[in-house]
């Protein structure tokens, strides 16, 4: 990359960043969601419905104009005067929880990262980490409401469905196992997917575990679902799953062969496990695509820190192949790994043989 374009991108980085951190902002308080039901509205309309203060109101609502993610009916009026809207097609994305290309959790995520900076420096250093707790509860809700509409939609709807044997089971009333379930959106879309199936969903965070109790209650399916404040690897004792998940959490574990000879006692003989973790290269091999370079994002200034933050970790991050996952697996009682035929751009399927 030459010189010019390299400082071309980084502009762009740093018009990216900002973009993040101000859609955090209008985020945080409820400003899309607000111009989306109730606008075009004034300035002052926003800061007395949303709790902005006035002035900073009006720089937000024009930072966000210039930006091209809200518009103005016109900008020649007086400042007081204009007044701003959320377009639909941007609703989508920044008003609609439910919503696939739903993206306000991102901008969270990027905001508690940033908060974390002079922590990861010194993890950095020192070789020590940042654990999970510390990120905070703008870390822990991000990354449940970004994976939220996946779960709540197509996992129920299209991924486990494509797996003949697991819908069957499922279908006639089986029991799963959600290992690393967090705020419990997986373990609530399976239950609402397979009204005569029962989850007992798994997280070493208590507040996650605390999150998903109230959200299974919300959603009128904690009669089938229940949450346990565990490490997967521990769970051993409640053995006879017909189905063993991880969803997005094995690469973050700081003994994950454990964790997966934990779900080996936990299913059934006739069972499945299965693990969805990211869709990265099969090789490291410099510069790479968007996906790569997400993953290695997330990685160096999230996953990683956290992982190294537990004593004795071996430090896999969020770029964790597929042989590396094949080698915890066979480490951990299983003969093999076969990879599922479930498309999608983000996210590779894997299911461990027994």
């Amino acid at each position: 990359m030459k010189t010019d374009e390299l400082a071309d991108h980084l502009f762009a980085s740093m018009l990216g960043a900002f973009d993040m951190l101000t859609i955090h902002l209008g985020d945080q308080f409820g400003v899309y969601a607000l111009l989306h039901r109730h606008g075009p509205l004034t300035e002052a309309e926003v800061s007395q419905r949303s709790g902005m203060d006035a002035r900073y109101a009006r720089e937000w609502l024009e930072q966000q104009t210039v930006a091209g993610i809200i518009t103005v009916d016109d900008p020649a009026r007086p400042a007081e005067e204009r007044r701003y809207a959320l377009p639909d097609e941007h609703a989508a994305v920044l008003a609609d929880p439910d919503n696939l290309s739903y993206f306000a959790p991102f901008a969270r995520l990027v905001a508690a990262t940033a908060a974390q900076m002079p922590a990861l420096v010194e993890a950095y250093r020192t070789g020590g980490g940042v654990g999970w707790a510390q990120y905070g509860e703008l870390m822990r809700t991000a990354q449940a409401e970004a994976n939220r509409p996946l779960f709540l939609g197509i996992l129920g709807s299209e991924w486990l469905p494509s797996v003949d044997d697991v819908h069957e089971r499922l279908t006639a009333g089986g029991a799963v196992a959600d290992i690393g379930c967090g705020d419990g959106w997986s373990s609530i879309g399976i239950a609402l997917a397979y009204p005569e199936a029962t989850v007992v969903g798994i997280d070493v965070d208590e507040a996650s575990v605390a999150a998903a109790h109230q959200n299974a209650a919300s959603y009128d399916v904690d009669s089938r679902v229940t949450f346990t404040n565990t490490d997967g690897a521990e769970a051993q004792a409640q053995a006879g799953y017909d189905l063993v998940t991880a969803f997005e959490c094995i690469h973050d574990m700081p003994d994950p062969v454990s964790v997966l000879a934990g779900a080996r006692r936990m299913v059934k003989d006739d069972g499945a496990v299965i693990v969805m973790d990211e869709k990265v290269a099969d090789a490291f091999a410099g510069p790479g695509d968007p996906v790569e370079q997400l993953m290695y994002g997330y990685s160096t200034l999230v996953c990683l820190p956290d992982g190294l933050s537990h004593k004795g970790s071996v430090g896999t991050g969020t770029v964790m192949r597929a042989g590396t996952l094949t080698s915890y697996a066979v480490q951990a009682g299983f003969s093999g790994v076969d990879v599922l035929p479930i498309d999608h751009e983000m996210f590779r399927f894997y299911r461990l043989q027994l």
